[in-house]
């Protein structure tokens, strides 16, 4: 065991921690500089969902972790384990501590397959299928294909989780091949949603209702999946009426695609650093610990009550780069982050609504003179080909990415179409 010291200390190298310690190096060439990260391979993930749509591979998504992290960078190949604030140390799983002078916080989210009862037991097989893990995507498209006809189920369970829009997007996916099949006709296509809506921001939800009902989905909300039983096809759920009475239904599947509960890392949860619900206790607008000062958080960890986006996360690096630089000299950190978060809608397998916003639902297009409720085929082609470019290309090797997003301009598109 052993303690090493580092100016600034990253907890997690996905894409937030990369793209804060390749950001930083680009601003001071010498600060000492180490990420923790105990995966080899890092994922795109917002390719997940186009792999199970069968519009991408898992090779198109995935790098090295060594290939992506600036070689004067320290790689820590560990999990941290634990945090002592009131030190300015972390404990490593391996029994090393490491103390630093700033210390970011950006593990990521833990997706909590076992809080739905029976899905561990039949994931990836009995047509049960998930996008949201690395290790289960790919059997997504194995049932889209191989299923002809029946019900398939489409579940979203409470927020907050990793892209709010992405379990839908997958039904649509799913719902384009059929139709492009000719068996459309031959499906019952459900969504059920734990929450109120079809989609957390009205502007875009009416623009998804549409989508839906092309579709000939049926929505179903206050629905949420607790229970799953693959070999009989059933998947139950807990239901709550407009009096807030709850109870259970059981509805058959021919495929289910599942979201699971998502929450902070459990080594979070457990920290001096996390608020009540267990995230990262920042202050929205700086990204600075609310009680540690030499301390930041943001990515999918962090208490910020924005989408969790990887386009979040490109808004949030120069934020908390900039407010520790300032703070390393002596100067005032500033509020720079007004919860931008992007989510490129696929609402077929050759468009896209391109749903951007920001915190309170405040609708901010960076291309405002197209209306950004439309489905285009432009953004499709960003999902599959110009949004992954940005992320590998600009956003991971540290280059700010200053795409003016203007808060409330798509007022002009509100009329009644």
């Amino acid at each position: 065991m052993s303690t090493k010291h580092h100016t600034v200390l990253i907890i997690g190298g996905g894409a937030a921690g990369v793209s804060v310690a390749n950001n930083m190096r680009r601003q001071d060439a010498k600060i000492d500089i180490a990420i923790v990260e105990p995966s080899e391979v890092h994922y795109y993930q917002p390719g997940f969902t186009i792999i199970g749509g069968g519009a991408y591979t898992m090779k198109q998504t995935m790098r090295n972790e060594a290939d992506l992290i600036h070689p004067s960078v320290t790689w820590i190949r560990d999990y941290a384990e634990s945090f002592q604030p009131n030190d300015n140390t972390v404990r490593l799983r391996s029994g090393d501590t490491l103390s630093y002078d700033y210390l970011v916080v950006c593990p990521g989210l833990q997706l909590d397959w076992d809080k739905i009862e029976g899905l561990k037991e039949t994931l990836n097989k009995n047509n049960v299928c998930s996008n949201y893990s690395a290790e289960t995507v790919e059997y997504t498209w194995e049932c889209i294909q191989a299923i002809k006809e029946g019900t398939a189920l489409f579940t979203q369970p409470p927020m907050p989780i990793k892209c709010a829009g992405a379990p839908q997007k997958i039904m649509y996916l799913a719902a384009d091949r059929f139709r492009k099949r000719g068996t459309l006709d031959k499906f019952n296509i459900e969504f059920l949603n734990a929450g109120p809506a079809i989609f957390g921001i009205p502007f875009f939800a009416k623009a998804l209702s549409k989508v839906v009902a092309d579709y000939g989905i049926k929505t179903n909300f206050n629905h949420n999946l607790v229970a799953i039983d693959g070999p009989a096809k059933t998947a139950t759920f807990e239901t709550t009426d407009s009096d807030g009475n709850k109870q259970r239904i059981t509805k058959t599947f021919d495929m289910i695609h599942v979201t699971p509960p998502q929450s902070a890392p459990d080594f979070i949860k457990k920290s001096p650093l996390a608020n009540a619900a267990g995230w990262v206790d920042v202050n929205p607008k700086t990204l600075q610990h609310n009680q540690y000062a030499n301390i930041f958080g943001l990515g999918d960890a962090s208490s910020t009550p924005n989408a969790k986006t990887a386009a979040a996360v490109r808004k949030q690096v120069p934020v908390v780069v900039d407010n520790i630089l300032n703070l390393n000299a002596s100067k005032a950190i500033q509020e720079g982050y007004d919860g931008y978060g992007s989510c490129p809608l696929t609402t077929s397998l050759s468009t896209v609504i391109l749903a951007e916003f920001s915190y309170d639902g405040k609708v901010t297009p960076s291309f405002p003179l197209l209306d950004p409720r439309k489905n285009r085929l432009i953004w499709w082609w960003g999902k599959i080909m110009g949004f992954p470019w940005m992320y590998w290309s600009l956003m991971l090797k540290g280059y700010r990415i200053d795409i003016p997003h203007l808060e409330g301009y798509a007022k002009k598109f509100m009329k009644e179409d």
